[in-house]
Order: structure tokens, then C-alpha cells, then sequence
């Protein structure tokens, strides 16, 4: 099975760094920021507008600028036979 990687930015200084998804669900995606020893573990939640998720780790925001309705849609593609009705 493939890592899904997805870019975030954080919002401090505009930098896009790369996150590896732990788990994907349109409330909420787990993401996996750095290697090794020295990664760290984030969730991320939609916005209150719905057009992102947001999330912290030490203390930096970091947002992924999709909607739940996009992630939905990726979900559906990427595994069609668990589409929600």
C-alpha cells in the first residue's frame, strides 16, 4: 500500500510542508509531520466556514485548504466500494 502524502501550510510564514495521512475521514484527517524520532502527530478538523482544516503542532498552525466536500469526494474515489449512501 502507498503513503498518501498531503501539503499543508502553516500559516505563521506561508511555508507548505509535506504530512503523511495517518487516517482520512471528512470530520477530521490525522496527519504524521516529520521522520522517525522526531515526527509528530496532528489532527486536523474543518473550519467553522468549511472550507479548510486547521490543526496545531508545537504550538504552529497548520492548514490544508479542502473542504470536507473534496476530501469526501478523494474518500469516494479511492475506495468506491464504501461510498456512503
Amino acid at each position: 500500500m502507498k503513503d498518501e502524502k498531503i501539503k499543508v501550510r502553516v500559516t505563521q510564514n506561508g511555508q507548505l510542508i509535506e504530512a503523511l495521512i495517518y487516517s482520512k475521514r471528512a470530520s477530521q484527517i490525522e496527519v504524521v509531520i516529520g521522520e522517525g524520532q522526531h515526527s509528530v502527530k496532528c489532527t486536523l478538523t474543518p473550519t467553522t466556514n468549511g472550507r479548510a482544516y486547521a490543526g496545531s503542532v508545537m504550538g504552529r498552525e497548520i492548514v490544508y485548504e479542502r473542504s470536507p466536500e473534496q476530501v469526501q469526494a478523494d474518500i469516494d474515489a479511492a475506495k468506491p466500494s464504501t461510498r456512503r449512501r
